[in-house]
């Protein structure tokens, strides 16, 4: 049982220890508070949308926020589950799997990001430390930007 003190992480695993396997999985992958922010702002808007939806049903993999007729998609990094380039530091302990995964992460973002906009979404990223105002307000604007260009008949 994992809240032994004497609990040991099976081998392989990448918890280092119980205390470090409780903080791991106490991690939100949803409904983070940079999340719940932008989608206060961006519902304050105006502007409707799903909430962890995938974007493609065949591609198993789910935006933050996506609005569906505008075909916008928009995800909210964490900076060290998705490797910010200013804020991840690599861990020091288990280092090697939890690089890996970091990597594994960003190259799943690309391949979603190409994925996605080839399908003729506009895909929008935003790392959990910028400015939330100014990330709602560029959300805003690209959906209003993509419905206004549709009902025109551009593309």
């Amino acid at each position: 049982m994992p809240d032994e003190p004497d609990w040991q992480p099976p081998a392989g695993s990448w918890a280092s220890s119980a205390a470090r396997r409780r903080n791991m999985q106490a991690i939100r992958s949803r409904d983070t508070k940079p999340e719940k922010v932008i989608r206060r702002l961006v519902h304050a808007k105006g502007l409707r949308y799903r909430i962890a939806a995938r974007p493609l049903p065949d591609l198993r993999r789910t935006a933050d926020l996506v609005f569906r007729p505008a075909k916008v998609a928009v995800f909210i990094d964490g900076c060290y589950w998705h490797g910010c380039p200013v804020h991840y530091v690599p861990p020091r302990t288990n280092p090697g799997y939890w690089s890996e995964k970091v990597a594994r992460n960003i190259a799943r973002d690309r391949d979603t990001d190409q994925k996605l906009t080839e399908a003729g979404w506009l895909v929008l990223r935003f790392w959990e430390h910028e400015e939330l105002g100014h990330c709602a307000a560029d959300i805003a604007d690209a959906v209003r930007e993509r419905r206004d260009r549709s009902r025109n008949g551009g593309s």
